[in-house]
């Protein structure tokens, strides 16, 4: 059975590296018998304030809301590609988080203490950061907030097995040939993640 790879573009402009970066590995991955979705937050229409807390009453979930649950529950892999904002990705694609990843849908706490239950273990993720910040200087100075809270506190509090965080930049100086290497190599991740069971 064919893997199947939901890549979302967590970028709120069209047009941006993010999307390229998200369409190199789609194509990769079909290229590799994966089926596959892609979601761009460009495309996505929805309330961003109709979030309250969990807990409270919120507004019903709007139809790219519903597609963006539909798809990580489809895949067996997922692939989100974000910009580097204030350390984290962009609030637009937050709020997708806040609005999308629910208790009884990505997690549920148990009814005694402080545990819970992680409603999308079996899968896995790959995700591709693009900075201004240099990777290095993140790492050693910053210590790589966005890549923890990603892989720690969003994914893996879900259950997802994330298999890499890459980060890509300074994209403000990368040249037009750097650019084209993390194009490729964004390919070569979608084919490599299309040929691994989850």
């Amino acid at each position: 059975m064919a893997q199947r790879v939901f890549v979302w573009a967590a970028h709120p402009r069209a047009g941006s590296l993010s999307e390229g970066l998200a369409e190199a590995y789609a194509g990769g991955a079909q290229e590799a018998g994966a089926e596959v979705r892609v979601l761009k937050l460009s495309d996505m229409a929805f309330d961003t304030s109709g979030f309250a807390g969990y807990g409270h009453a919120n507004a019903p979930l709007e139809p790219d809301l519903q597609r963006w649950q539909e798809a990580i529950t489809w895949c067996d892999h997922m692939l989100w590609v974000h910009p580097y904002w204030w350390g984290a990705m962009p609030a637009q694609a937050k709020a997708v988080l806040d609005r999308a990843l629910v208790p009884g849908f990505g997690f549920k706490y148990r009814a005694q203490g402080l545990m819970w239950d992680k409603l999308l273990s079996g899968r896995t993720a790959d995700v591709i950061i693009t900075s201004d910040t240099p990777p290095l200087w993140d790492r050693l100075v910053f210590g790589l907030p966005g890549r923890r809270v990603l892989k720690n506190q969003v994914l893996g509090f879900c259950g997802i097995r994330c298999r890499s965080v890459v980060q890509w930049g300074p994209v403000k100086t990368a040249s037009p040939q750097k650019v084209a290497g993390w194009l490729d190599k964004a390919r070569a991740m979608g084919a490599a993640a299309a040929r691994r069971s989850a």
